[in-house]
């Protein structure tokens, strides 16, 4: 464990000299209540502290030392820049650093960072928050498929499982581990609604029953906060309000194709319930979605810019007095990868960097995510545009949730910890029986399969196929196939190769291809999985299936135990799976389960008898 040299006592009451005066200070006084200590910090601090305090950025973790970027002279920021830069001068502390690096590393890296904030003027600590690492969605902009954290399936297949205690123990898993290394923020849960069958981030929402998500949210939040927030504790910052399920033909508004959201249907407050769940659970942090609202009489502006939204409906109808962070990138064109991608500044294009973040601000928003640009909220205090008090409220409620993390009090964490914690033996049996439970069985007919049994693969590892059967090349050979087949979808091409990450458009497959698979799975009787990160529409293709399963994130060997009796099924669908793209186009993207005549409704599932002599 680090050695932490600014540790004092007084009275017998351990406290961190954080700024130096060689006395206790009421902020850095352990003993007194948060809102004591945050009246004192913020009594202290310039305009430019306070500044910010109201960005929540990203930061990169290395292995070596602290990300500091060689100056390129280029004139659009790249995403990540300097550590020091961003801690020091800028007095940002709040840092999205997603843990790609092993577990030990981490922990090390995030106690240099914290080293790093403790020799600031007031030594504010360091809050470290990530996008979800324990499943299998691997986007930069929106998740991580870690190889070191225990793996579980996609919040859609924990709705397939629909499981309480499941839920209460994956939370559990995920607020030990992130807390192990560091990160006292998650970015999530995701509380949209699966109500749109071709939205590209439809695996992260717990489905389309917006009951269900509310339970699952609720317990999400609990799990990881507690009944309140404390030392043990990871906030949550729950998102997307007022709910992004229902985007335009499905497309995502992290692009300018996807930036609208709409409501043919008038179902807004069915979107709203599960945002509700997490209200109730004590959620640190709400983030609004990029997208504009269309059809609902309101301003068409980007939610994170939206007064009646964030302050309106947020603020004053549902009580909601936490930190309200932007989803990120809404002032300034960045470069990523070498290539500019825009600000997502939907229906604020026009505006400048200082008008879009005045307009932030007014519309109750407390800090800019993946922004790193204080200077501009000095200048709009200096200038008289937004008064200093308006400052001083979102500061308070973003160190409230610092201090009552106590982050202040023992900032650091034990590497030799987190390399015990992070994947253990148990936490990734936890994730398997978890995959296991979410396979979803749609269709059966040779379920389970004997051992011994000849098999053609496509899609599943040759070697692990081995260890249950023998595995044949030919057709003529197989007594059975294997195949695992991917949802559907169109690539875009913008250059960006985050937008790959996106899978969007049609979720059928051409027809060449499905005439190809359905003469293949007549020619030898096929057992089809399909991975469903959005609602697949393969009609056909499952006509000529022998078996059909639906999966949400499940490795190869906790697949093959299912197929073979060793674990059985436990999924129901989370929304249905459409019959044609026909049905899909004709339905209402912010109704739930609304096409026509669906091949599967949602709560569908079969099931079968195992045996462990199988």
């Amino acid at each position: 464990m680090i050695e932490d040299p600014l540790v004092r006592y007084a009275d017998g009451v351990r406290y961190r000299d954080l700024c130096g005066t060689g006395r206790m200070e009421p902020y850095e006084d352990p003993r007194l209540p948060v809102e004591a200590r945050v009246a004192d910090l913020l009594a202290r601090m310039t305009l430019p502290e306070k500044a910010g305090l109201l960005f929540h950025t990203m930061l990169r973790a290395d292995e070596d030392g602290l990300y500091e970027p060689a100056p390129d002279g280029d004139d659009i920021p790249h995403d990540v820049l300097s550590t020091r830069r961003l801690i020091r001068d800028a007095h940002i502390t709040h840092f999205n650093a997603a843990p790609r690096i092993p577990p030990r590393r981490y922990a090390e890296w995030q106690n240099r960072v914290q080293a790093l904030a403790a020799g600031t003027r007031w030594g504010i600590p360091v809050t470290l928050s990530s996008d979800p690492v324990h499943g299998f969605v691997d986007n930069p902009a929106t998740a991580t498929a870690s190889t070191t954290f225990s793996r579980w399936p996609e919040p859609l297949g924990l709705a397939a499982a629909a499981d309480g205690q499941l839920l209460a123990e994956y939370a559990e898993v995920v607020r030990r581990e992130y807390r192990a290394v560091g990160i006292r923020m998650s970015l999530g849960p995701q509380a949209d609604l699966a109500t749109e069958p071709r939205w590209s981030r439809l695996s992260g929402t717990f489905g389309a029953d917006a009951e269900l998500a509310g339970r699952l949210v609720r317990a999400y939040v609990r799990g990881l906060q507690g009944e309140r927030l404390g030392p043990d504790s990871v906030a949550c910052m729950t998102k997307h309000f007022p709910g992004a399920g229902p985007q335009l033909r499905g497309e995502d508004a992290h692009f300018p194709y996807g930036k609208e959201q709409v409501y043919p249907g008038r179902n807004l407050e069915y979107h709203l319930r599960p945002f509700e769940a997490a209200f109730a659970a004590g959620t640190a942090a709400v983030m609004p979605y990029y997208a504009v609202p269309v059809g609902l009489g309101v301003e068409e502006v980007g939610f994170g810019f939206h007064r009646e939204v964030v302050t309106g409906w947020l603020r004053e109808r549902f009580g909601y007095d936490g930190v309200v962070c932007s989803d990120w990138g809404l002032v300034t064109d960045v470069r990523v990868e070498g290539v500019r991608w825009p600000a997502r500044c939907w229906g604020a294009e026009r505006l400048s960097r200082i008008e879009r973040v005045r307009k932030i601000l007014d519309a109750g928003v407390d800090q800019l995510g993946g922004e790193s640009c204080p200077e501009l909220v000095v200048e709009l205090v200096e200038s008289g545009q937004i008064p200093v008090d308006r400052i001083d409220r979102s500061a308070r409620r973003v160190l409230r949730v610092k201090f009552a993390l106590g982050l202040f009090d023992d900032p650091y964490v034990d590497p030799d910890m987190a390399e015990r914690v992070v994947g253990n033996t148990a936490f990734a049996a936890a994730g398997v029986r978890a995959q296991q439970q979410a396979v979803t069985l749609l269709k059966n007919g040779p379920l389970p399969l004997r051992r011994g049994i000849r098999m053609r693969l496509d899609g599943v590892d040759r070697a692990v196929a081995a260890r249950y059967g023998r595995v044949v090349a030919e057709p003529a050979e197989a007594e059975v196939a294997l195949v695992r087949l991917a949802t559907p979808y169109e690539r875009r091409e913008t250059g960006i190769d985050y937008e790959a990450g996106f899978h969007a458009g049609r979720l059928d497959l051409p027809p060449e291809r499905v005439a190809e698979l359905v003469r293949e799975f007549i020619e030898t009787p096929t057992v089809l999985v399909v991975g469903l990160d959005r609602a697949a529409v393969l009609p056909e293709v499952v006509g000529a299936s022998a078996a059909v399963l639906g999966e949400f994130g499940v490795t190869d060997e906790a697949l093959l135990d299912v197929l073979f009796g060793a674990a059985a099924p436990g999924g129901r669908l989370p929304m249905e799976l459409p019959s044609s793209m026909a049905a899909v186009e004709a339905s209402r993207e912010d109704v739930p389960n609304d096409t026509e005549s669906p091949l599967f409704a949602a709560g569908h599932s079969v099931s079968y008898r195992i045996s462990r002599s199988t």
